[in-house]
């Protein structure tokens, strides 16, 4: 909480040279939006502090393009018609240019699954059909830690993965060492080993009775 508290007094000092005369207000009202919000802070810490073609501007909302496996495809807008791409995870964040652009590279492309090029680029001229991001910690159809949709499979070391063999946490209980026979995990291979015996019996996808009554600092490998 205290990392996050930090990122928006950072971009609160970074509004102040970079938003136009008259607008700091509204751009502030976006950042409250987020203020809880690791991934909305991201975006807007990014954006602040790296202002895209070096102009005053602020983000009048956050569109989601598309999202898939805690990887998200968002919009910073800086009009109701345009805005800046950036895709978004508890990984990092990445800077994919202009929406009035329509243009995303073919990795992404594939990766979002869209149909083609031209099918992005008609998302893209319709900025107004685009729904709203909404923080993560009132969406309850995001897993709060790794952040995949309902229906998907938990990024592995997930804090809310529901373990297939005894339906507790898999992060607390043995059966990763039991179905492994070790008493510890501490290499890559014995990772992907689990990986596949998690694939063999099934893991179980987010769905939004899993989720806690908190959210948890996000996804990564903490299996020891």
């Amino acid at each position: 909480m205290q990392e996050l508290k930090h990122i928006h007094r950072e971009i609160q000092q970074a509004m102040e040279f970079c938003v136009p005369e008259g607008a700091l207000q509204s751009a502030e009202d976006v950042l409250d939006i987020y203020r809880d919000d690791r991934l909305g802070l991201g975006l807007l810490h990014e954006f602040y502090t790296n202002l895209p073609e070096a102009k005053e501007a602020y983000v009048q909302n956050i569109v989601v393009l598309s999202r898939h496996r805690g990887i998200f495809l968002l919009g910073a807008m800086i009009s109701l018609e345009d805005g800046y791409l950036y895709l978004v995870s508890s990984e990092g964040i990445e800077f994919q240019g202009r929406l009035s652009d329509g243009y995303l590279a073919q990795e992404a492309l594939d990766f979002f699954e869209f149909e083609s090029p031209a099918a992005f680029k008609k998302l893209c001229a319709t900025p107004e059909q685009l729904e709203m991001y909404e923080p993560l910690q009132v969406d309850a159809s995001i897993c709060p830690a790794c952040h995949v949709p309902a229906g998907e499979i938990h990024e592995l070391g997930c804090p809310v993965e529901v373990c297939p063999w005894c339906g507790g946490q898999l992060i607390h209980c043995s059966c990763r060492y039991d179905q492994l026979g070790l008493d510890a995990i501490s290499t890559e291979e014995e990772l992907i080993r689990l990986e596949e015996l998690l694939e063999e019996r099934g893991r179980i996808p987010y769905s939004e009775e899993q989720r806690p009554n908190f959210a948890d600092e996000g996804p990564g490998v903490i299996f020891e």
